[in-house]
């Protein structure tokens, strides 16, 4: 069980959840405690056991892109940023939107080294273990359930919009987070390396970081 390809796809993406369920309980639990350390140390098991279970996952092995492949994955990472500011319709959203990740003190001061945790943990670790559980494993899951087996080429219509779906409702903006799991679930159909959703992913988080350091729209984090 310890080496399943299910189990080995979902207990990155199962830490982190956990550890959104622990942030949300933390000012119960310890009032005085600063909640956005927390976010380090989420990225940092999440990291830890994506190198343990390495090994395991085949389809990161074949890690060269093409230029083309490189420019499409840059391209769509680009667009869902874009899209990912502007679809935030009331109606586009699953709850209200709260303060986000805010790494500003009272005074306005930003503390650049949780900036810095929170660009890399979103561009480096994320991108890895979303893309792993979401489309490597989800989105050929439901197309075929030995999915290892299955050729990402051969993935349809109806396992991509089920995936995207399921990924759209772990966001609050709900309908961009379904626009990005169409655009990163056709770049993996379409290259047929995961690299290149992973790439497409971690441009669209390290831009969204960028953007609100810049503009301080904390919400968006």
């Amino acid at each position: 069980m310890l080496t399943s390809p299910i189990f080995v796809r979902s207990l990155p993406f199962g830490l982190y959840i956990a550890f959104l369920a622990i942030e949300g309980l933390l000012p119960g639990w310890a009032p005085g405690f600063d909640v956005r350390w927390l976010y380090p140390v989420k990225v940092g098991f999440v990291a830890f056991a994506l190198a343990v279970l390495w090994r395991h996952y085949a389809e990161l092995e074949a890690w060269r892109l093409s230029a083309r492949q490189v420019l499409l994955s840059v391209v769509v990472g680009l667009a869902v940023l874009g899209l990912w500011v502007s679809l935030d319709a009331d109606w586009m959203l699953l709850g209200e939107v709260g303060e986000g990740f805010n790494p500003a003190d009272e005074a306005g001061r930003i503390d650049w080294v949780l900036v810095a945790f929170r660009i890399a943990g979103a561009a480096l670790v994320v991108p890895l273990m979303e893309e792993l559980f979401w489309r490597s494993f989800i989105q050929r899951w439901v197309q075929q359930s030995d999915f290892l087996s299955l050729d990402p080429a051969k993935i349809g219509l109806r396992a991509l919009f089920i995936a995207s779906a399921l990924f759209a409702i772990e966001h609050l903006q709900w309908f961009a987070g379904l626009i990005a799991g169409l655009a990163y679930g056709w770049l993996y159909i379409r290259t047929r390396n995961l690299w290149a959703p992973i790439l497409a992913h971690a441009v669209t988080n390290g831009g969204l970081g960028a953007y609100v350091v810049v503009t301080r729209q904390w919400s968006f984090w």
